[in-house]
């Protein structure tokens, strides 16, 4: 019935003892003891651990360090780790980017921003009809995930292995057009300056200007 008690309750079922003690005495039939050799096991085991985390901390003092001085010793990167974008330029100097906004389109983050402006024969920056009259990449904003190197159609935007980009102002974390171009090589020019390598730009995209037409037009 359901007003029984059962023999393990207490006479009271308002005063049930929760006690672990209890618990074991009722199920047993006598109390609980602790038991010399599980005392000798726990007093061991308090022995051992300290003795296992300093040999630990003994094996590591017999190491060699593998602390870099940076910045005074400076780890290579890998050959293609994603560091700072640069602007490409074309062997007589002029820009290979054409200001067709591809990579800003492709940043998942937002962090590009193209003007595009129309190329003259008076002022002339890259091979074709147009180029990127401003260029901008937000450094706080950009994730590095080489998106944009592979939207751009003329291999204009490359990602170098600079990665010292810390800076203690946000405003010079935004790179323009000036900081991110190539520098000049021996034998280019900067621009403006007329198509040196052929006579449109499918000379210089398609690679069809040979050595002797780059001597003569620099010539």
């Amino acid at each position: 019935m359901a007003d029984e008690i059962s023999p393990t309750d207490p006479a009271d079922p308002t005063e049930r003892v929760t006690d672990t003690s209890y618990r074991e005495v009722a199920s047993t039939g006598r109390e609980s003891t602790p038991r010399p050799a599980e005392e000798k096991s726990s007093a061991l085991k308090d022995l051992v651990a300290p003795i296992a985390g300093f040999g630990v901390t003994f094996k590591t003092m017999l190491t060699k360090p593998v602390t870099e001085e940076y910045p005074e010793d400076k780890r290579p990167t890998a050959p293609r780790y994603h560091g700072r974008h640069v602007l490409n330029r074309h062997a007589d100097g002029l820009e290979k980017c054409v200001g067709c906004e591809l990579c800003a389109w492709a940043c998942p983050a937002d962090a590009i921003y193209v003007e595009g402006a129309d190329n003259t024969e008076e002022a002339r920056f890259s091979p074709g009809e147009r180029y990127g009259a401003v260029y901008q990449i937000n450094y706080l904003r950009c994730i590095f995930c080489g998106l944009c190197i592979e939207a751009c159609p003329t291999r204009a935007l490359t990602m170098s292995n600079e990665y010292e980009l810390a800076d203690d102002s946000r405003q010079d974390l935004i790179f323009t057009k000036d900081q991110l171009l190539a520098p000049l090589l021996p034998g280019m020019e900067a621009p403006p300056h007329p198509m040196r390598l052929g006579e449109d730009e499918k000379a210089y995209y398609a690679g069809k200007a040979t050595p002797a037409e780059k001597t003569e037009a620099q010539e």
